[in-house]
């Protein structure tokens, strides 16, 4: 089958730039030198091969968050590229339309690298998604919120060297890097697409009108971190935890000269508030609109979504908690190399998840490969939210105490994938798991490679003469990428995912058919004896089966 892939190249290094106006520039770490790294806009189907080179301060893993990623390629926490090695990670760009974003996933760093400015955005596009009529181009803008704390020479106060192991919320909340900024917006329609950054901080986001006594301004809720809900959600709040995205619709047609503030909520959790910890960026609107197009009503619905189906073959549990100092899963952490594998879901089979909180912290919880649907929560004030209600999910809240319960299918692919707490600090401190999605045999499905083992040496991050890099020979050189993308091409990952899925799919369903077949016919049976003991006669196999 023809592939179409593009082949990138993204160097992990040291930047400074100006955060303030009265301290010196701040030293921080990012892909290609920025923070955020370069954001890629991608179709969906058009595969892409990302050459991640490591010219930063420690070792990193890169995961693509919201990806279906073959395992070797998904980001595994002890898959580290170390300095002055590289790798290729392979990624499939075949669901639909969503916000992804790209950041760092090794074992022990990740907070800090993430924090340093190891994070950017990677925008899929599809064709249902474009033909909604939402803003587009320039009227389609991402924002990625952080909040970080500096010293007062300017330098990024960092959570290794002051041995942070609870959580960092930061006291300076910034936007795409940069500290309380305003955009200068057209008064019409913007999409923005919010991503929480972390690494601990929890948001409730929210508009007041500055010049109309700082009024609520509403805005409509149109993704999630799965793509285009199934009905826009018209909000004036939205709750996004580290690693969450939500794309907004705000109008700011009727604000036309005036600003428009958004503010985050205080009292949050367990989060630490500061003095300006509840403005994150203000919006000044102009007076005259460029381009009216994609400027209209948002549909409703935005799009179908495949629920899973209430079908699942198992229900776990799964308890988020601080032991011994540790923040574990189940009592378990990432380096119980033995005992870290917490669930072993059958490849496409649907599972029920309770996620416990036992503690008065929260926690994000990220489960890599799947989108799953929010079906409950209990134990505070708070129910499955309306957006949520509308949406499926790779990330969800868990508030103090509370027990969230979610519904997934675990496919398409089989393997070693991670789960873990987003706060990175807990990540970080343990609270980093894994699953092994396992294979079941599937009539007419050939597969030659499965990609389940994420160390795979095949995979592997490479080291490399620093010379080869600068004249684009040995590895970097054209005829070696070439090869490189050729041979990535003949493993035939990803392109018949949608075969897989479908297979999968009828799989499950005729053995959940049959299984409520048996149980009927086994419960027609009971009922035949216990009658028939009871001198009562029996009763129709139809009249049970019906």
């Amino acid at each position: 089958m023809a592939h179409s892939i593009r082949s990138y190249e993204v160097e992990i290094k040291p930047f400074t730039r100006k955060q303030f106006p009265n301290l010196p520039p701040t030293r921080q770490v990012g892909y290609d030198g920025m923070m955020p790294g370069p954001t890629f806009q991608t179709m969906q189907g058009r595969e892409a091969i990302v050459r991640f080179i490591n010219h930063g301060d420690r070792a990193d893993s890169v995961h693509l968050h919201g990806s279906f990623s073959r395992s070797p390629f998904d980001g595994w926490a002890d898959d580290a590229t170390e300095i002055g090695q590289y790798k290729d990670y392979y990624w499939p760009n075949r669901q639909n339309a969503r916000t992804l974003w790209y950041h760092d996933h090794v074992a022990d760093h990740t907070a800090e690298n993430v924090y340093q400015g190891q994070a950017g955005f990677y925008i899929l596009h599809d064709t249902e998604e474009m033909s909604k009529g939402l803003p587009s181009g320039k009227y389609d803008i991402p924002l990625g919120i952080m909040a970080r704390s500096y010293n007062p020479d300017g330098s990024l106060w960092s959570p290794e060297a002051h041995n942070e192991d609870v959580s960092l919320y930061g006291d300076v909340i910034e936007v795409n890097g940069q500290p309380w900024p305003f955009l200068a917006v057209e008064p019409r329609k913007y999409r923005f697409r919010l991503l929480d950054l972390g690494i601990s901080r929890t948001f409730i986001l929210y508009l007041q009108a500055d010049q109309q006594n700082s009024k609520t301004v509403p805005f409509t809720i149109v993704g999630s971190d799965a793509g285009l809900l199934q009905r826009p959600v018209v909000s004036e709040d939205v709750t996004i935890s580290v690693a969450e995205r939500w794309d907004v619709v705000i109008d700011f047609s009727t604000f036309a000269g005036q600003n428009i503030t958004m503010r985050n909520k205080r009292g949050i959790a367990a989060d630490t508030d500061y003095p300006a910890t509840d403005r994150v960026m203000r919006f000044v609107v102009g007076k005259s609109v460029s381009d009216n197009s994609n400027n209209g009503v948002v549909p409703n619905p935005l799009r179908q979504i495949a629920f899973p189906p209430n079908k699942a073959v198992t229900t776990r549990d799964f308890t988020f908690d601080l032991k011994d100092e540790k923040w574990v899963i189940n009592g378990v952490g990432w380096h119980d190399v033995s005992e870290r594998i917490l669930a072993t879901p059958k490849r496409g089979s649907i599972e029920i998840w309770n996620f416990h909180n036992a503690g008065d912290w929260s926690h994000p919880v990220h489960v890599h490969l799947i989108d799953f649907q929010v079906i409950k929560r209990t134990g505070s004030a708070r129910s499955v939210l309306p957006y949520e209600a509308a949406a499926q999910q790779d990330v969800v809240w868990l508030g103090p105490r509370e027990t969230v319960t979610i519904i997934a299918r675990f496919s398409p692919w089989p393997g070693l994938y991670m789960f873990h707490c987003h706060n990175l600090i807990h990540e970080d401190h343990e609270m980093l798991d894994a699953i092994n999605v396992t294979q079941v045999q599937i009539p007419g499905l050939k597969e030659t490679n499965l990609f389940i083992d994420p160390m795979d040496p095949k995979y592997r991050p490479k080291s490399f003469p620093p010379a080869q890099l600068a004249s684009r020979s040995g590895d970097f050189s054209k005829q070696a990428i070439q090869k490189k993308v050729e041979w990535f091409a003949s493993l035939n990952a990803y392109a018949d995912v949608d075969e897989v899925e479908a297979k999968l799919e009828a799989y499950w369903n005729n053995k959940y058919t049959k299984g409520r077949r048996h149980g009927r016919k086994h419960q027609a049976e009971y009922v035949k004896r216990r009658r028939a003991l009871e001198g009562l006669g029996t009763v129709e196999d139809d009249e049970m089966m019906s």
